[in-house]
């Protein structure tokens, strides 16, 4: 496909459902003031292990966007993409209806699906039988649930899949919804990530892993990327989604546009489960195919949400993509880790990034990353420091990375 033949795209809609807010208006002023989202875990009893923090989502109600017997038969990570594609939907004024339903798709990542439900039924299974076990079992635990979900919810009658890369999902997902407007297979993609991963088996398997943070003592200063003491990342949960729709049929509607999308570009390490491979070069060549498939330089870069998950494996081997990939305009370049707010997301962390990304765009407000006091010295870049930034943002890339070696970079740029 040539530059030529490609539609041009742009996002009209934003929904989220984050641990510092339920909307988009919560969640971006969340952001922008630094609040923290990680506390003590309330979604079950904590007491025996070893990390006992995560970023919950507060006072979600799933009532407000289903009915009681719908919401019932889902999975928490499914209700929290409905919940935002809603919001995302609404927020771009698109109507879905007869005329255009099979133009308009879905694809939601998440990288673990319906693990309560998997943990709660297999309990059943121990101490009531194989009889007791409930129907729904599987359509509340399967992966792709959320966009079928979704789908059903809206009326999306399109394209339509999930992407399960760990925590690239999100990310995945927006970048393939983006290539398929752009080569004209459907008008408008609903897209993003969710998760709902903060349950007593996936705390314990992160944890067995040491891949978590153990500052139970002090949860708001937990998450720290880039700096000197971090210990571990800190779970999170919720939902990002983004509405994407083709130029042209976005501009005949009137609708508004916060961002265009311009570049998608994802590698592998090809080299270990967990660890990225040392020096960061699969990050890096994520960032330059990214960079050169929306026909840009790295001097006109102006902002990265980065990865940022406060471990000692991510923040310096990003930091060293990033140099490889933008060169010496990597140490003029704004980055900052919106985890350190809202903790790690696993497969719904590039959803709300992606949002992240394309309000800082809209708004020229740049998110901090908190809790940024004594840098790592293998992290020399300005990953604006615990207050957020009123900086012009015409070209930004948002960045995420997934065990199995998964590397996905989106490029986004002020709609001119």
């Amino acid at each position: 496909m040539t530059n030529f033949d490609r539609k041009r795209v742009v996002v009209t809609g934003l929904g989220a459902i984050t641990p510092i807010g339920n909307n988009l208006t919560e969640y971006w002023s969340g952001l922008l003031n630094g609040r923290n989202g990680i506390g003590l875990i309330t979604l079950f009893d904590a007491s025996k292990h070893a990390c006992r923090i995560a970023g919950e989502v507060k006072n979600f109600d799933p009532h407000e966007y289903l009915e009681r017997k719908e919401a019932k038969r889902m999975d928490r990570f499914a209700q929290f993409a409905v919940a935002a594609s809603k919001q995302a939907i609404a927020d771009a004024e698109l109507t879905i209806n007869d005329l255009n339903a099979e133009q308009i798709g879905v694809i939601i990542g998440t990288g673990i699906g319906g693990l309560k439900v998997l943990e709660d039924q297999e309990e059943i299974y121990l101490t009531k039988g194989p009889d007791r076990c409930s129907p729904f079992m599987i359509p509340m635990m399967i992966a792709n649930m959320a966009a079928g979900l979704t789908a059903i919810h809206i009326g999306a009658k399109g394209p339509n899949s999930c992407s399960v890369t760990a925590c690239a999902a999100g990310s995945n997902a927006v970048g393939d919804a983006f290539r398929l407007i752009q080569a004209g297979y459907a008008q408008a993609m609903v897209c993003g990530g969710t998760e709902s991963a903060v349950t007593p088996l996936g705390l314990a398997g992160f944890a067995s892993a040491r891949a978590l943070s153990t500052r139970n003592d002090d949860p708001a200063h937990a998450c720290r990327p880039f700096d000197r003491d971090r210990d571990g990342f800190v779970m999170g949960e919720g939902a990002g989604i983004l509405v994407l729709e083709e130029l042209e049929h976005a501009l005949g509607r009137g609708a508004r546009i916060y961002a265009e999308i311009i570049g998608y570009g994802m590698t592998c390490d090809a080299y270990h489960i967990t660890s990225p491979v040392p020096g960061g070069h699969g990050a890096a060549t994520a960032m330059q195919l990214a960079m050169k498939d929306a026909g840009v330089t790295p001097d006109q870069v102006s902002y990265i949400n980065a990865h940022g998950t406060s471990t000692a494996a991510n923040d310096v081997t990003e930091t060293a993509a990033i140099k490889t990939a933008l060169g010496e305009r990597a140490y003029q370049v704004a980055i900052s880790s919106t985890k350190s707010m809202t903790g790690h997301l696993l497969g719904g962390s590039g959803g709300i990034e992606a949002v992240a990304t394309a309000l800082a765009i809209a708004n020229d407000q740049i998110p901090p990353t908190i809790n940024l006091e004594n840098p790592d010295p293998g992290c020399d870049l300005d990953y604006v420091p615990n207050q957020s930034r009123a900086q012009k943002v015409d070209i930004a890339l948002s960045n995420s990375f997934g065990f199995g070696g998964h590397n996905v970079t989106l490029v986004f740029k002020k709609y001119v």
